[in-house]
């Protein structure tokens, strides 16, 4: 499923997003000299246009055109230069090998891979892409997370141009979500809303299950946290974070 209507209005609604702390859970791990930087499921560049101006030299992916759409707009905006790729993260085959020195896969993007086998693709690409010695980190629900939290929940917010409904469903794979989304945009020159309905998938996977994807794509050292850097053990986990290298 790629954003649509959504596209339009992310910004606006997601403006609540800590994206400083995936930007300081990599800037710990790597110095943006000379690095060149895949950014898969990039979105709107909300993490590929900072990237950019810390001097990465950024690459962004994503499966929806109208999201690259506005990236690159932004990016246009901020006078920043920055490639993006409409292209699925599950095949990376046109690329060519060994380009890329950092490969960032944030904001839960890979769980909208809902396949095993497509999950276990996605990693053999990244790691084919990968530079020897290169680093690739992604994040991910906790299985807690879609099970507990997310379930069978109601999420309602009410601005004055822009509210939405979001219900979200058992999805049909173990640890999967499906979320409703309804949303109603006012239209200034008629003073009425517009409603537009989209439906997004979600599946995670168990911490152990992707380890094993993980060395089985071929990274040789996985390094694991919980909700940023955050060790495993301490406190309720909702977000899984990995760190992969390339050896």
């Amino acid at each position: 499923m790629t954003y649509q209507h959504f596209a339009n209005f992310y910004d606006q609604l997601m403006n609540d997003v800590p994206y400083h702390l995936w930007l300081e859970y990599l800037a710990e791990r790597v110095n943006p000299e000379n690095q060149t930087i895949l950014d898969i499921g990039c979105g709107t560049g909300s993490l590929s246009i900072p990237l950019a101006k810390q001097g990465f030299q950024v690459t962004g992916l994503d499966l929806s055109a109208e999201m690259l759409a506005i990236a690159d707009e932004k990016a246009r905006n901020e006078k920043v230069n920055v490639q993006f790729i409409q292209q699925d993260m599950t095949d990376l085959s046109n690329f060519e090998p060994d380009i890329f020195d950092v490969i960032i896969c944030f904001c839960d993007s890979l769980n909208y891979v809902l396949d095993e086998q497509d999950v276990l693709r996605t990693f053999k690409g990244v790691r084919h892409v990968l530079k020897p010695n290169g680093l690739f980190m992604f994040d991910v629900h906790s299985v807690e997370k879609v099970d507990n939290i997310f379930k069978n929940q109601t999420f309602v917010s009410t601005e004055n141009d822009v509210s939405f409904i979001w219900n979200c469903f058992e999805g049909e794979y173990p640890h999967s979500v499906d979320h409703e989304l309804t949303f109603f945009i006012q239209q200034p020159e008629q003073g009425l809303y517009q409603r537009f309905d989209e439906i997004h998938s979600q599946r995670t996977f168990s911490i152990e299950e992707y380890t094993q994807l993980v060395t089985e794509a071929g990274f040789t050292k996985v390094e694991i946290t919980s909700d940023f850097n955050q060790d495993l053990e301490s406190g309720e986990r909702e977000r899984i974070f990995f760190s992969c290298y390339k050896k």
